[in-house]
């Protein structure tokens, strides 16, 4: 474990984080970190630039001015909406601007600055339904999609009777509406008129829902006052220049929808680019998640099998308890969790690999168990006669032949790490899940980015079982002479 954290602290800090501009630092000047959600147009989006996912927006332009004003170095970093306070609250960004609006349950847990915009709020549907929903009470107990943890959340939930499907991007929302999972959704009115825009089939109802104008303002961890302040320097100023309206309408311009391939292929060789970043990062993850996983996995199951009460508890609570919980709560306790408790802040490819190790150990160990109990044991009393040390016998008897045993049980394990990294994206690692998700955001394209995401998977996968099977072959080749 401990040779785990010291390769973890030995990677670069920025590596495998989803952020738009670099934070070196080097020069002195210093940096302010903002999170959001970048499928939110106008708001914040992507765009590729000469080949390059690019996050672009209102938002984004408001971000720069407040920087500039503080002369700061701007970073962003792309979080999921939901969890954008919890990244707050960790210290991991200082400050929101997301289209999020000020709450009395949201100012509990975060400060909010002076109001930059007003938004107001629509129904969106499928445009052969948009005659349907004239008013607010023809709602009543439909199906209505939202994103998690947004105030759209909190109108669907008032409508009487109401279906509420809450997922965590738009880019979801939009799918389940388009696939006939919900019959509408509430949006933001630009962030509709966008998707209305560069999706074929979509349309603004008439509805429109009560106290639908909704104030933006930019959160900020409790208490920073002096952030808060700055912060509200400058919007006094774009307010006085009524520039906000203006970045909005320069964001709509921007935000035309790439003009994405028919075909499967010639869609994947467009995109190939981001893919390709993303298996870089998702082979990182599986290939350290896997030799950690070995290494620890293995010390519990020794640790398991020894004759001392104490470490044997000590084992058993762990696999039980890694693998008795959910993987994405591990990842978020990691993530976010440690830092806000400990302040011990590791970055978000450090703690997906931290997940993955610790995740897979608690089940590799019971596998190595298996193995281990399964070898004969008059090995072990014939090496103890012959004067040989328990732990040498272990090493170099017992635990050979237990690996070689089990080796079809560990190398299905590390087929389903590969596959189980992707949950890494929820944090913001720019793995092949994050750019699947980034591809589906630029190119308003529900199906392909995720077919090629779960092909590229699948060759994946195939590839290792392949190599598992001839390195199984090769270890078995002795048993039959």
């Amino acid at each position: 474990m401990l040779a785990l954290l010291m390769l973890l602290l030995a990677i670069h800090p920025g590596y495998g984080q989803a952020s738009a501009e670099s934070a070196s630092g080097t020069d002195g000047q210093k940096t302010i970190t903002v999170g959001l959600s970048a499928d939110f147009a106008p708001y914040e989006f992507r765009i590729t630039v000469d080949g390059k996912s690019k996050i672009v927006g209102s938002d984004v332009m408001i971000a720069e001015q407040i920087a500039a004003d503080m002369g700061a170095q701007l970073k962003i970093e792309d979080i999921a909406f939901d969890s954008l306070i919890p990244a707050l609250q960790s210290g991991r960004i200082d400050m929101i601007i997301s289209g999020m609006t000020p709450t009395d349950e949201r100012r509990q847990n975060v400060d909010f600055s002076d109001l930059y915009y007003t938004s107001r709020q629509v129904i969106l549907t499928r445009a052969e339904d948009a005659d349907k929903y004239k008013t607010m009470a023809a709602l009543d107990g439909e199906t209505i999609g939202v994103q998690s943890g947004s105030i759209q959340e909190e109108i669907a939930n008032g409508i009487p009777n109401a279906k509420v499907t809450s997922v965590k991007s738009i880019s979801d929302v939009v799918s389940q509406l388009t696939s006939g999972r919900v019959n509408v959704a509430v949006f933001e009115g630009p962030v509709a008129e966008a998707q209305v825009k560069n999706r074929k089939g979509l349309a603004i109802a008439d509805a429109v829902p009560e106290d639908s104008d909704t104030p933006m303002a930019i959160a900020v961890a409790k208490g920073n006052t002096e952030l808060v302040a700055e912060i509200n320097k400058t919007l006094t100023r774009l307010n006085a220049e009524k520039a906000v309206d203006g970045y909005i309408q320069q964001a709509n311009e921007m935000n035309s929808g790439e003009t994405a391939p028919s075909n499967i292929f010639s869609f994947f060789w467009k995109y190939r680019g981001f893919y390709a970043d993303g298996v870089k990062y998702t082979l990182l993850l599986s290939a350290l998640g896997v030799l950690f996983g070995f290494l620890i996995g293995l010390l519990i199951a020794l640790l398991r099998l020894s004759g001392v009460k104490i470490l044997k508890w000590i084992a058993v609570a762990y696999t039980e308890v890694l693998r008795g919980t959910p993987m994405l709560v591990q990842l978020l306790i990691i993530h976010y969790g440690i830092a806000t408790a400990f302040d011990i802040k590791f970055t978000v490819l450090q703690s997906g690999i931290i997940t993955l190790s610790i995740n897979s150990s608690a089940y590799l160990a019971e596998i190595f168990r298996a193995g281990i109990q399964g070898v004969d044991k008059g090995q072990m009393e014939a090496a103890r006669s012959l004067g040989m040390p328990r732990g040498m016998a272990m090493r170099t008897i017992i635990i050979p032949q237990a690996i070689k045993s089990v080796l079809p049980a560990i190398g299905n394990e590390f087929v389903v790490i590969i596959k189980e990294s992707s949950i890494v994206s929820f944090i913001g690692v720019a793995d092949l899940m994050f750019q699947a998700n980034a591809v589906r955001t630029l190119t308003y394209s529900g199906l392909y980015p995720l077919v090629i995401a779960a092909g590229i998977y699948l060759i994946m996968t195939l590839i290792l079982s392949k190599l598992l099977n001839v390195f199984e072959r090769r270890l078995s080749a002795g048993d039959n002479r």
